[in-house]
């Protein structure tokens, strides 16, 4: 009798164990690893479909933003997903954050392209704000343009307010004088790459171009930085030059005041952060779906000047940033930062992978990204 009774604790002592274990589980209350470009699923058990996205941290959770992806072709269907967590590692889906138009003629028409969707919180107007690429329906990427849309809550729905180039009639801080009154012959400019071509795009070619519409935008992330200003960092000039531009107070328009980067060197993909005081960006190259090898940059304030450093990543397919291209770089606290990057499948794109690894540092202060089979946030 003694031994059934035995027996009958033991098995109810390990029931409750395993109820126990797959209750943490289920909750997100047992540490937990993330393990790069493997299949990431909701807590539903769907594949997680937000790429080229960002993360927003507010209230306790983290929310992340990115493109809903269609499992062929690549107009956008459905809109901008939304999913929020409290570990990085279990996450809920919310709901369509901004969604797609029905109405023919919309700017954000079913058939659009929406890209790089980003989210910041206005303590000021206690909005939060939603910035991403649009490309307009059947258009191709010839618009480039930048979207706005706003919610009162961090996982909407959005209002979509407008789309636009960026900064129409106004000039770069950094373009000189005499580069603004340039009459460009475009006749000598037709073909591209050579040295002469080359040192006109420098100059501000396509800056001329595009002066009385507004900069293109297309690749692009957001930064708030410690004093609340917030800025668009995007891929310009034909996605020649990069361009960061200050936002508004209330971060829904430009304020005029903005700079190129890096004229000519052919960046997209921007992921900022700042570290030490020290801004650090890290783009890709422009070589479609595939990987290239990623570029990295640091600035000892937001308006320059902005110097080159070789790549910071360590490990196998390090030469190609590990098969991915950047997207976000996530703040947390205590200076810890999480690099997050798409690995691009296009052939069916909603199946794209996600490559999420920590930032360390060398001696000298220079990010440093090494490749981890898995691993465990600390918060």
């Amino acid at each position: 009798m003694m031994n059934i009774n035995f027996r009958m604790v033991v098995v109810w002592l390990l029931g409750s164990f395993v109820i126990g274990v797959q209750a943490h589980e289920r909750f997100g209350e047992r540490q937990v690893e993330i393990v790069p470009t493997k299949m990431w699923n909701d807590m539903n058990g769907e594949y997680i479909n937000a790429h080229g996205g960002g993360i927003l941290t507010y209230g306790g959770k983290y929310y992340w933003f990115g493109e809903h992806r269609p499992a062929t072709g690549f107009a956008t269907e459905v809109g901008v997903s939304c999913y929020s967590s409290t570990d990085l590692h279990n996450w809920k889906y919310e709901n369509v954050a901004l969604a797609v138009s029905q109405e023919a003629g919309s700017e954000i028409e079913k058939g659009c392209i929406m890209e790089r969707p980003k989210v910041i919180y206005n303590k000021k107007t206690g909005k939060f704000v939603l910035w991403f690429h649009l490309e307009l329906k059947g258009k191709g990427y010839e618009a480039a343009r930048a979207g706005v849309a706003v919610s009162d809550t961090p996982t909407g729905p959005y209002r979509f307010v407008r789309s636009m180039r960026v900064n129409p009639k106004i000039y770069p801080l950094n373009l000189s004088p005499e580069n603004r009154k340039t009459q460009w012959d475009w006749s000598k400019y037709k073909e591209w790459w050579t040295p002469e071509w080359h040192k006109a795009v420098v100059d501000g070619l396509f800056v001329q171009r595009d002066l009385k519409g507004g900069q293109m935008s297309r690749d692009m992330t957001l930064f708030v930085d410690d004093d609340g200003k917030a800025y668009h960092i995007y891929s310009s000039e034909e996605n020649l030059t990069l361009q960061i531009a200050e936002l508004t107070d209330n971060y829904q328009d430009h304020t005029g005041k903005y700079i190129r980067i890096f004229p000519g060197g052919h960046n997209e993909a921007p992921a900022i952060f700042k570290h030490n005081n020290i801004y650090w960006m890290i783009t890709s190259g422009c070589t479609g779906w595939a990987p290239n090898e990623a570029r990295m940059f640091s600035a000892p304030s937001i308006w320059g000047p902005w110097t080159q450093h070789p790549h910071p990543f360590i490990g196998p397919g390090a030469e190609k940033t590990f098969g991915g291209q950047s997207t976000y770089v996530l703040s947390l606290p205590e200076n810890k930062y999480i690099f997050m990057a798409d690995v691009w499948k296009p052939d069916s794109l909603m199946y794209s992978r996600y490559i999420w690894l920590p930032i360390d540092f060398d001696k000298a202060g220079s990010p440093v990204i090494e490749w981890k089979n898995s691993w465990k946030p600390v918060f």
